[in-house]
C-alpha cells in the first residue's frame, strides 16, 4: 500500500499517475451508440474517425490502426522498406519505432540527439545516411515538434522518405503549421496516457494518396477490400494483393477517439498551463533543468521531462525516482536509449557511446505528471517534493 503523503492543501492516498487517460460520459454514450449499431469493425464510425484526423492535421488522408506500433509497421511497408535497406532512427524513443523497421528486415541505424530538446539532431542524421538508407524517423519527443525544416532540407537533397513519429505530438504546430503535414508520413498513437485515447490505437496520415491505399490493404490481411465494401456492393469476392497484417482497429473505439478529438483544443491548454506551473516553479532550481523549447513552436506536452544533477551538480536519479514513488508521485523514465536495449546490443551490436548526448540524458532525465486533470495543487505537491527530495540528498 502506497504511504499516504500530504501537504497543507492536498492528501495523497495513491499514485499521481505520469499521465492518464480522461472518459466523460459522452464518450461512453458514443462507444455505447456504436455497440448497439450494427457495424463493430470495418464500419462508418472508422472513416468517420479518420476524416476527423485527416481535418484536424490538415493532411488529406487518414488510416486508423489498431496501435501506434502497427502505424510504424504499415508507413514503413508503405514505404518499401526492406531487406538490405537502412533506415535512421533516435535512441530516445520508445521501442516501437525501431522494431517497426525491424520488422520489415531493414536496419534501424541510430542518430542522436539535440541536448537541448532530445529531439533527433540533423546534424547526427547527415552524418548516418548511406547509399543504403531509404527513410529518417523523427520522434517528436515529449510533444515537441523535430527541426523539420532541417530535416526536410537532408531528406530532399538525398533523395529520402520522412516519416516523423508523432506519438507525443497530436495537436502540436512547428512555424504554423499542424504535426501531420511535416512529413511525408506522420504517425499517431491513442494509447491511454496519450493526449486522446480510443484504449488502444494509431493512425498515420498523409498527403499521397498511392501511400494511404497502400497502408489500407496492409491493415486487412493484404486484401484489396474489407467486410463493409463487399456487403455495401452485394459481392462476396477478394483478392489477397500483398502480404498484410490484421492491423484493424474497431468502430467503438473510434467512436470513442471522434468523441475525444473534439475535447483536445482545451487539454492542449490544460497540458500547457501546467507546463508553465511547473517552468515557473523549477525556475531558480540550479540542479533541476526542463527541456528546451524553439522559437516558433506549439508544443503538445505529452511529458513534462526534466534533467536532474545539471550545472554541475550530481544527482542520484535513481534515489529521487525512490523519494518521488514514496510520496505517491508516479514519476517515470523516458527512455532507456533504444540502443542500449539487450536485444538490439545482441541483433546489431549496438553499445555505449554510439549517441553520447542520448545517453549523458538517459542518466539525469525524469518524468514529471502531465495531464489536463492536474490541478494546481497536484503541480504544487510534485514540484515542493522534487525540491524537497534533491535537497535531503
Amino acid at each position: 500500500m502506497m504511504k499516504s503523503r500530504s501537504t497543507p492543501d492536498r492528501a495523497i492516498s495513491q499514485l499521481l499517475p505520469y499521465g492518464r487517460q480522461w472518459i466523460e460520459e459522452d464518450d461512453i454514450q458514443a462507444v455505447t451508440d456504436v455497440l448497439r449499431s450494427d457495424w463493430l469493425t470495418t464500419g462508418p464510425a472508422v472513416e468517420a474517425f479518420e476524416s476527423d484526423i485527416a481535418a484536424f492535421t490538415g493532411a488529406r488522408h487518414a488510416v486508423a490502426v489498431s496501435s501506434g506500433t502497427a502505424a510504424l509497421h504499415a508507413a514503413m511497408n508503405a514505404l518499401k522498406v526492406g531487406p538490405g535497406d537502412e533506415v535512421i532512427v533516435p535512441p530516445i524513443t520508445f521501442a516501437a519505432t525501431a522494431n517497426a523497421v525491424m520488422f520489415t528486415g531493414a536496419t534501424p541505424v541510430f542518430a542522436d540527439v539535440e541536448p537541448e530538446t532530445l529531439c533527433i539532431n540533423p546534424a547526427s542524421v547527415e552524418e548516418r545516411i548511406t547509399s543504403r538508407t531509404r527513410a529518417v524517423v523523427a520522434v517528436d519527443y515529449a510533444g515537441q515538434p523535430c527541426d523539420y525544416e532541417a530535416l526536410q532540407s537532408i531528406t530532399k537533397r538525398y533523395g529520402l522518405a520522412l516519416v516523423a513519429d508523432a506519438c507525443h505530438a497530436l495537436g502540436a504546430e512547428y512555424r504554423s503549421r499542424r504535426v501531420g503535414t511535416l512529413a511525408d508520413l506522420t504517425v499517431f498513437s491513442f494509447h491511454p496516457v496519450k493526449h486522446i485515447t480510443t484504449g488502444e490505437g494509431g493512425m498515420i496520415v498523409t498527403n499521397e494518396a498511392n501511400l494511404a491505399d497502400r497502408m489500407r490493404v496492409f491493415r486487412n490481411h493484404g486484401i484489396t477490400t474489407d467486410h463493409r465494401q463487399r456487403t455495401e456492393c452485394g459481392s462476396w469476392f477478394y483478392e489477397m494483393v500483398d502480404l498484410g497484417f490484421n492491423y484493424r482497429i474497431s468502430d467503438f473505439q473510434c467512436a470513442l477517439g471522434s468523441s475525444q478529438l473534439g475535447k483536445l483544443p482545451a487539454w492542449l491548454e490544460g497540458r500547457r498551463r501546467i507546463a508553465a506551473q511547473y517552468a515557473r516553479r523549477f525556475g531558480d532550481e540550479e540542479r533541476i533543468t526542463a527541456l528546451g523549447v524553439r522559437n516558433g513552436v506549439a508544443h503538445a506536452w505529452h511529458l513534462y521531462v526534466v534533467r536532474l544533477g545539471t550545472g554541475g551538480n550530481p544527482v542520484n536519479r535513481m534515489r529521487v525516482f525512490q523519494c518521488m514513488r514514496e510520496a505517491g508521485i508516479g514519476v517515470n523514465v523516458h527512455y532507456i536509449p533504444v540502443h542500449l536495449h539487450p536485444y538490439y546490443r545482441q541483433t546489431l551490436g549496438t553499445s555505449a557511446g554510439l549517441c553520447p548526448e542520448a545517453e549523458r540524458a538517459y542518466e539525469q532525465i525524469l518524468s514529471l505528471p502531465m495531464y489536463p486533470q492536474m490541478s494546481q495543487t497536484d503541480v504544487d505537491y510534485v514540484s515542493t517534493t522534487l525540491i524537497q527530495s534533491l535537497t535531503e540528498l
